[in-house]
């Protein structure tokens, strides 16, 4: 079996998370700036400016969680000793 199961699924779940962050700060983003395209080209500007921060927060937070979870789901499955 592996050496230290702990780690392995530890990692998997941190990395898991972060991956999971980095993408839903970003899709959230990107749908959250779709509000702020019938504006005007300054006014527009501002909205983006204004809208980034918790956009980002938002999805980046919602990101982590749900990759944390499903990267230890995974990892648990990836460690888990077959008995028959």
């Amino acid at each position: 079996m592996t050496k230290n199961p702990i780690l392995i699924c530890t990692f998997l779940a941190l990395t898991s998370g972060f991956f999971g962050g980095y993408i839903g700060g970003q899709i959230t983003l990107m749908l959250h700036r779709q509000k702020c395209q019938n504006q005007a080209w300054g006014l527009q500007q501002m909205c983006q400016v204004w809208i980034t921060p918790g956009a980002t927060w938002q999805g980046s937070t919602t990101g982590i969680w749900t990759g944390t979870i499903l990267g230890a789901f995974a990892g648990g499955l990836v460690i888990r000793e077959n008995r028959y």
